[in-house]
């Protein structure tokens, strides 16, 4: 298995914990209170990571 796979993994398990943080700040109690990370910004940035290491992975067989 190419080491791509792995990597594109990693973006998909970055992208999974940003989601689960995206809607525990959306359902967070106290509206006053902001984060400092844009997860959504990191959740597309990890997808994107994750499409284009498949590609690579796909392309050196």
């Amino acid at each position: 298995m190419p080491i791509a796979f792995v990597g594109a993994g990693a973006g998909v398990a970055v992208a999974i914990l940003a989601a689960w943080r995206e809607r525990r700040r959306h359902r967070r109690a106290d509206l006053d209170r902001v984060g400092w990370i844009d997860w959504r910004s990191v959740q597309l940035a990890a997808l994107v990571v994750a499409m284009i290491l498949v590609s690579i992975g796909l392309n050196a067989r």
